[in-house]
């Protein structure tokens, strides 16, 4: 009965009110045009996450109880302060102050119903505070591409309900659910095609729902890997990236493209790929969170080695895929032996071909990166000793040379799109024939070994 209550009016209220938000979104001009720093090339309205914010306080409001009231406050104050800034802009330390102030008033009232001495209560007060506040702002800071923390909410969201499944806590599962309930809802809208982002309102109001889950759940004796499990892969990242920024005297608090996530876009990942990837690793953190309500240490002390495996592997993969792209790929040229152009000597089974790497990304490959080459001298002679080494070799590149399916407008990856915000990003590459404009006229005047003059 709590999710018909809760789940199911918050995902409504979003399924009904986003078309309409992202018209007054468009008429108030809220629009998040491209820059130096984004991850899109489309023009897209910002501040679609009204309607999880208001589903979310819909569902705090028919919880009754004092955690839901800090649940509603904690979405409402940090909502608002999101549309307030993609309204109308707010400086950094604006922000800072007002989030505060927003998380102190949430721990606030969230531990309010506890029992203990002043001090402790005032400690615990501004733990909390801090925690929604720092949590609220790596939602905010690891939401830059199509998906990503809507995805992570609706794992997170399931994850939160489970627990309260499991552990008989009517609040947590049911507010566990309508979190799930209101990411499912906007996904449609911003995971393939983003016809609208989050915004500052959005990221502000998952970040603070999902703070104020995961501190209700340790606070009430859920295992730290179990509550903190949905949130380890945004922390790590935020973390991580910080203090990287820090040490490298960066203007730290300044927009930047270095998390893992866009690092990822930067090697030719498409948006798609991205969420797909860092959702799946945040679902498998949670899976070996889980394992710490087994009680078992020997289980729990395995699980949590393996997750704290998973975040390094995460975060040092951009540097490995770097280094992967800049390497020279090995290829097999599957042409060479049926082209009935080359010299029957030349239409044997192909060796190894050197193929561009892709160092600069998809969005630069260049048309080395579409041509399959192979150049093989006669016994005795090198490749390019000679005259008729070189003529060979310009003979090759005009009448021997293959269009890839990268050259005629493809990519690799059939499903390697950027959503239709980065569709300008992948233009065709051009195919082979400018090379070919450029050599036939030199070697026009000149005929190869066997008299023929290349055309």
């Amino acid at each position: 009965m709590s999710i018909i209550l809760t789940a199911l009016p918050a995902g409504a209220i979003v399924v009904a009110a986003e078309p309409v938000t992202i018209t007054l979104l468009r008429r108030s001009s809220s629009i998040d045009v491209p820059g130096l720093r984004s991850s899109h090339t489309v023009p897209t309205p910002r501040g679609g996450g009204v309607p999880i914010a208001a589903g979310l306080v819909v569902a705090a409001a028919l919880m009754h109880s004092v955690p839901s009231a800090a649940f509603g406050i904690a979405v409402a104050l940090f909502a608002a302060i999101g549309l307030a800034e993609d309204l109308y802009g707010l400086s950094v330390g604006e922000r800072l102050v007002l989030q505060c102030s927003a998380g102190a008033v949430a721990a606030c009232v969230f531990i309010s119903p506890l029992e203990t001495t002043p001090v402790r209560l005032g400690v615990l007060a501004a733990a909390v505070a801090v925690w929604i506040t720092g949590v609220v702002n790596a939602f905010n800071f690891m939401d830059g591409v199509n998906g990503i923390s809507a995805a992570h909410a609706l794992i997170g969201g399931v994850a939160y309900g489970c627990l309260g499944a499991w552990r008989a806590d009517p609040f947590l599962f049911a507010a566990g659910t309508a979190v799930a309930a209101v990411a499912l809802a906007f996904l449609p809208w911003n995971a393939v095609r983003a016809r609208v982002f989050l915004g500052d309102v959005g990221s502000y109001t998952l970040g603070a729902a999902v703070a104020v889950l995961a501190a209700y759940a340790v606070l009430h004796h859920v295992p730290v890997e179990a509550a903190i499990g949905p949130l380890a892969l945004y922390l790590a990242d935020t973390t991580w990236t910080l203090q990287r920024r820090i040490r490298a005297g960066e203007r730290w608090f300044e927009g930047h493209r270095t998390h893992t996530y866009q690092r990822w876009c930067d090697v030719g990942w498409s948006h798609q790929r991205v969420t797909v990837v860092s959702a799946a690793g945040t679902a498998t953190l949670c899976l070996l969170g889980a394992v710490s309500l087994t009680g078992n240490p020997a289980l729990r002390a395995t699980a949590d080695l393996a997750g704290a495996g998973l975040l390094a592997i995460y975060l040092g993969s951009p540097a490995l895929l770097a280094r992967r792209a800049s390497e020279p790929e090995l290829a097999l040229d599957a042409h060479t032996h049926r082209d009935p152009l080359l010299p029957a000597r030349d239409r044997r089974p192909a060796g190894p071909a050197i193929r561009a790497g892709r160092d600069l990304g998809r969005r630069h490959a260049d048309i080395g990166d579409a041509l399959h080459i192979t150049v093989r001298p006669r016994a005795g002679e090198s490749a390019g000793g000679g005259v008729c080494g070189q003529i060979k070799t310009a003979l090759l590149l005009v009448i021997g040379v293959h269009e890839s399916p990268r050259a005629r407008g493809y990519h690799d990856d059939p499903g390697d799109n950027r959503g239709d915000d980065d569709a300008s990003a992948h233009a065709p590459i051009q195919s082979h024939r400018p090379v070919r404009e450029a050599f036939a006229p030199r070697l026009s005047r000149s005929k190869d070994l066997r008299g023929r003059v290349p055309t």
